[in-house]
């Protein structure tokens, strides 16, 4: 995958998803617990400038409190829905600390890619995602909100 620089990726061109030339906005695809309104968004809130719904390609998988997605090589990818936030340098800052990133070739609990949209592909930035599923059981469907919010029902009634 490219490794773009952490700014604005589409400096130097007309972005057709409203990102300002030389600016410092970052686009960011979220899925999981940075989705508005879960548990992890507070992190981010602070620096998030717009939100749109979006969705990638790939699998996810259940670590617990909190999704994994593997973007290809595990079969039976499909469409992972989630939101594209753009952030400000700080917010992308704050959530390469809660993803345990540290940077391209570091040992990172999350690597964070460059990923197009799968049904805007003028929509592009960055992701948060695993090489592999790590063992974890794969999540049926592309919503880890709904599939976050059966599991809590299903708790709820042991």
């Amino acid at each position: 995958m490219e490794f773009p620089p952490a700014g604005n990726r589409h400096e130097g061109s007309k972005s057709p998803v409203g990102l300002k030339e030389g600016t410092d906005l970052i686009r960011v695809f979220v899925y999981g617990t940075l989705l508005v309104g879960e548990s992890n968004h507070h992190v981010v809130a602070p620096y998030v400038l717009s939100v749109r719904p979006g969705r990638v390609r790939g699998a996810l998988f259940d670590a617990g409190a909190y999704p994994g997605l593997v973007l290809s090589g595990c079969g039976g990818e499909t469409d992972i829905e989630g939101e594209w936030l753009v952030v400000t340098q700080v917010g992308l800052n704050r959530m390469d600390e809660l993803e345990e990133y540290y940077g391209p070739g570091a040992r990172n609990d999350y690597e964070r890619v460059w990923v197009r949209d799968s049904r805007r592909e003028e929509c592009e930035g960055w992701i948060y995602v695993w090489n592999e599923p790590r063992g974890y059981p794969r999540i049926a469907g592309g919503s880890w909100r709904e599939y976050a919010r059966r599991k809590q029902e299903l708790g709820s009634m042991l």
